[in-house]
């Protein structure tokens, strides 16, 4: 506005200024053409408002006329207009007791010795120029100092929410991460920015939730990792140890055929660990494969104690991982041979875009209350507590994280026959887009898809092993 303000005061002076001009010409004019008719010999009588200085010159710079104003005074400039440009403006200031005057010069007639009309006026002192830049200069100032005022105010009133939101950001910490700053309403950019905060914190919430579960996860891993690696190392030492203590009673055969059994356990339950690390650290490579197909060669090469019952459709294909899937069913043929009593079948179907299948014995099945439990890893069943019949305690553990890397769910439940029935569900064209997540992370959150089973997590601080004893 002060740069607006300035051009305008000096566009309005110009204004003024071109006023005082044309008022000082039209009366030259004026004097000019009585002066020709003989009316204004004895005196001139200003004809136009505010010029009040009028002089006739003659060439030698002799006063022939003047009007009250400028009577008795010498030529009002020393200027004299061209036979070419008759007429033109003067500003000057070399008048003792005038001061600063504006004037019109004009030639009366063509010839050289034409005599001259000066009419003018003083530009010193309050003139409506001074008077008019006075009042624009006030007025600016006035406007430039409300719409600072107002700026203020509607700065200040907009940036409100947003130093709400400033006061309620500086407030969150780790360890309170449920606070939300406050919304305003509309959709302007400060309700968008409110919005964005709250679903930027509402993110790193259930990030520290996901983090939390996980810790927990590992630390009670490790606690029955440790555990379960400690009673085979442990049995070895003692047959060792006894053997080198009393060589001459120790049956060689013996010693080694046990302490090879506690080596075999170790390696599988270190086989299992490194294949549950490598499930929950990749996303499985799939490719279309025929189910159908994976599930006879594998009880094929198989050689169980009870005969394996196949109840399959033919062509069943689906896309997955087949050296993955081929590890899944081997683990729930392992357990079911374990516990079955003279029965264990499969079935395999394909409805709606799923492919079910389903493992299933005639042993002594599984309460409610452990479905859940015996996914944990370490986790074991009473019946299969001793060691002749128990395996690593991670079969499971590790076909449920194989079937959420496939999006997929695996249940237990009872079969017709009495026993444990586990039924596996799998989308047909494997995980949809933007839910292929690592299947480590997907078991934690108790996600893994929209098909994934929700998490149960009970006891998540105390070791199985400790829960078992």
């Amino acid at each position: 506005m002060i740069p607006t303000g300035i051009l305008g005061s000096v566009l309005a002076r110009q204004a003024f200024s071109t006023r005082v001009w044309l008022d000082a010409r039209q009366e030259a004019a004026l004097t000019a053409a009585a002066w020709r008719t003989g009316h204004m010999r004895n005196g001139i009588t200003p004809q136009v408002n505010g010029i009040d200085l009028v002089q006739v010159v003659a060439p030698d710079h002799h006063v022939l006329s003047a009007s009250p104003a400028a009577r008795g005074r010498p030529p009002l400039t020393s200027f004299w207009p061209s036979e070419d440009d008759p007429m033109q403006d003067v500003q000057t200031c070399t008048h003792d007791g005038l001061g600063c005057l504006r004037l019109s010069a004009l030639r009366m007639m063509p010839g050289p010795d034409s005599p001259v009309v000066y009419a003018g006026r003083p530009i010193d002192g309050f003139t409506p120029v001074g008077m008019f830049d006075l009042l624009f200069t006030a007025e600016v100032a006035v406007l430039v100092l409300l719409t600072a005022w107002a700026a203020w105010k509607v700065a200040g009133r907009t940036l409100r929410p947003v130093e709400a939101i400033r006061s309620d950001l500086a407030a969150v910490n780790v360890n309170d991460l449920d606070t939300r700053v406050p919304e305003p309403a509309g959709d302007d950019e400060i309700a968008r920015l409110a919005r964005t905060v709250n679903s930027t914190l509402a993110r790193i919430e259930q990030a520290k939730i996901t983090t939390e579960r996980a810790l927990r996860r590992q630390r009670e891993f490790a606690a029955d990792a440790s555990h379960e690696l400690r009673t085979p190392l442990a049995g070895l030492r003692a047959q060792l140890e006894e053997a080198q203590l009393h060589p001459d009673e120790t049956d060689l055969r013996s010693l080694l055929r046990d302490a090879l059994l506690d080596v075999g356990r170790l390696e599988a339950i270190i086989d299992d660990l490194l294949l549950l690390a490598k499930v929950g650290a990749t996303a499985p490579g799939r490719k279309p494969m025929d189910l159908s197909a994976l599930v006879r060669d594998e009880v094929a090469r198989r050689t169980d104690r009870l005969p394996v019952r196949l109840r399959l459709a033919d062509g069943v294909r689906m896309h997955a991982a087949p050296r993955h899937l081929a590890r899944l069913l081997t683990n729930l043929l392992d357990n079911a041979q374990r516990h079955a009593r003279s029965l264990v079948e499969v079935e395999l179907r394909r409805e709606s875009g799923f492919v079910e299948l389903s493992v299933s014995d005639d042993g002594p099945g599984v309460p409610v209350s452990e479905r859940e439990r015996i996914f944990e890893r370490f986790a074991r069943s009473d019946t299969a507590r001793s060691r002749g019949r128990g395996g690593t305690g991670l079969g499971l553990a590790i076909a449920r994280d194989i079937a959420r890397a496939h999006c997929g769910t695996l249940v237990a439940t009872e079969s017709v026959y009495s026993g444990a029935m586990f039924v596996l569900r799998l989308p047909v064209s494997g995980c949809p887009q933007n839910t292929d997540a690592a299947p480590a992370q997907a078991a934690i959150s108790g996600g893994g898809g929209p098909y994934a089973e929700p998490s149960q997590v009970t006891d998540a601080l105390t070791p199985v092993h400790e829960r078992r004893a």
